[in-house]
């Protein structure tokens, strides 16, 4: 058993460093959009309206179902909920 130490858990489960950080992007983008939906206290019908999908769809969202969701598709359910969304890029070094 390794004592190695990751920064993320998409870190220690995804097998290459590329499909980690798409990961964590998708569950950040996937966190702030259930957040949105939870203070805004919209039904998952009302959310599905907003956010141009089916209310299945927000339900799978809601439940946190990250691998029925590609990156792009969460920019646009973002977009459509009016969240801005900011990016930076880090050298690994400084990250």
């Amino acid at each position: 058993m390794s004592n190695r130490q990751f920064s993320s858990i998409w870190d220690a489960i995804e097998e290459t460093p590329e499909a980690a950080e798409n990961m964590k992007l998708r569950s950040v983008l996937m966190t702030a959009l259930k957040q949105h939906i939870i203070r805004t206290t919209m039904s998952q019908a009302e959310a599905a309206k907003l956010l141009g999908v089916t209310q299945p769809r927000v339900s799978d969202l809601m439940r946190g179902k990250i691998n029925v969701f590609g990156l792009d598709a969460l920019v646009k359910m973002a977009a459509a909920a009016g969240l801005h969304i900011e990016m930076r890029v880090l050298d690994h070094a400084s990250a």
